[in-house]
């Protein structure tokens, strides 16, 4: 299985041998143990669960993830379609489970922006602000009218803007560093820095 739970660290840029500049964004891979595995028969699905970090957890916690040797800070779950029968709990995984060029899917949390009016979350246009424009250019206009007397859900009005869970696909490896931990990705890579990312091979 390819996926591991890894942390946002920033961006730098790799040069190839005829000169080509590519950005890539850097991931702490710290080495992940799988503290459960899912089957279909106890649990309906598959899916295997990976701890990152250390943590003190509480006693009902730490019965979990005592099988695994572990007291992860990070838990998160990957569905697999079959899980393989070298699998077992306390297998450590690190970042040499991908090569240089492995296509991958990442997931992460995107920034927060807080509430945002329609032009920023939206790209709504301005009222105009000469020849009797009204006095607020900026909000949004008429919303409804006699029919259908309401507001269809998924409107696009003021809101909250980001702070949601985004993934991107057919990302590609661009640089693996074993001694420092960091795998290096081509493309964007959604959360601030220290944000949870999570990477899985692309199926």
């Amino acid at each position: 299985m390819k996926a591991l739970i890894t942390r946002k660290v920033g961006m730098t840029s790799t040069i190839a041998d005829d000169g080509t500049v590519q950005a890539i964004t850097l991931l702490s891979a710290s080495p992940c143990v799988i503290t459960q595995i899912k089957d279909m028969d106890a649990d309906g699905y598959i899916a295997v669960q990976l701890g990152s970090g250390e943590a003190k957890l509480g006693k009902s916690q730490a019965g979990h993830f005592k099988p695994s040797k572990v007291m992860p800070k990070i838990v998160r779950e990957f569905r697999v379609n079959k899980l393989d029968e070298n699998m077992k709990v306390g297998e450590s995984y690190s970042a040499d489970v991908f090569n240089i060029g492995d296509v991958i899917t990442v997931t992460g949390t995107s920034k927060g922006k807080g509430w945002a009016g329609t032009i920023k979350r939206h790209n709504f246009h301005r009222q105009r602000k000469t020849h009797g424009g009204k006095g607020n250019t900026r909000k949004v206009g008429s919303i409804g009218s006699m029919y259908p007397q309401k507001i269809f859900k998924g409107k696009k009005m003021a809101g909250q803007m980001g702070n949601e869970r985004v993934t991107v696909q057919n990302l590609r490896v661009a640089l693996i560093d074993l001694d420092m931990g960091l795998i290096g990705v081509t493309g964007a890579v959604p959360g601030p820095r220290k944000g949870v990312v999570l990477i899985r091979g692309a199926e």
